[in-house]
């Protein structure tokens, strides 16, 4: 097809045809467990640009690290390091709260900024990487390769440590509620959170993966129960406001992406 088209273009043929660059292959940063989170995927046209906003893992921290990284693999340390740099100056606060922009912007040259701005401070720092790759069209297809052959074992990996950030979220959670709400829950929902919630610490730091999975949906509908006690006792007939069935508005960990940055 190639020569076809060469040749079309050769005889004034073909007017239409635009070569457009492309990422040869993923650009992400690195977050909290170690995980390789993207921000432009791989095959993307340039010029480009993505933001994205982050938060603390910590409480009180007040810098975060961005680590730019490519390649096709769920886990940081399995793909190329590009590039690091450190945002300080955030504001103390409990871990969630700051909120971190990260931006990937890559122009028509392949030249790929990279900045992280705190909302709050309006602090800024970035890198400028003149090569987003770097690498022969053979080391590009081998790390494809290898992402391909190596899919189901970063699959459960990924799984493993998204279950330990959703577990370490909860455990987080409860604990704050009954520092700062104690006082309020019935006695047996709160003797129920604090047990559910020393499970799941116990699971987290015996690395128990089997374990993490069972205190962590034991310890949501510990805190459930808390929701329900305090909103009166019990769910709404059908037909009432909010018992659409589908779950909306409650305020369980899933589908939070912890890190050393957090999507929020």
């Amino acid at each position: 097809i190639g020569a076809a088209i060469q040749a079309g273009v050769l005889k004034g043929e073909v007017k239409d045809i635009l070569l457009l660059d492309v990422t040869p292959l993923t650009l992400g940063v690195e977050t909290y467990g170690g995980v390789m989170t993207p921000m432009i995927t791989r095959n993307t046209t340039i010029p480009t640009s993505k933001t994205e906003t982050y938060t603390t893992a910590a409480d009180g921290q007040t810098s975060v690290e961005v680590h730019v990284l490519q390649g096709e693999r769920p886990m940081a340390g399995e793909n190329k390091s590009l590039g690091r740099f450190i945002l300080d100056g955030i504001l103390p606060a409990p871990r969630g709260v700051p909120q971190v922009e990260v931006t990937f912007d890559i122009d028509a040259n392949g030249i790929l900024n990279v900045s992280a701005k705190d909302k709050a401070t309006g602090k800024e720092q970035k890198i400028v990487i003149q090569s987003s790759s770097g690498l022969s069209e053979s080391e590009i297809q081998k790390m494809v390769k290898d992402a391909e052959e190596h899919a189901d074992d970063d699959r459960r990996r990924r799984e493993e440590i998204e279950l330990r950030n959703h577990a370490d979220s909860a455990h987080y959670q409860a604990e704050k509620l009954l520092r700062e709400q104690g006082d309020k829950i019935p006695e047996q929902a709160r003797t129920q959170v604090a047990e559910k919630s020393s499970a799941v610490k116990r699971a987290l730091d015996a690395n128990d993966v089997d374990g993490m999975r069972t205190a962590l949906e034991e310890l949501q509908q510990a805190m459930m129960a808390v929701g329900q006690a305090a909103y009166g006792g019990g769910p709404s007939e059908p037909g009432e406001p909010g018992t659409n069935g589908s779950g909306e508005g409650g305020a369980g960990t899933e589908g939070t992406v912890e890190g050393e940055y957090r999507e929020v």
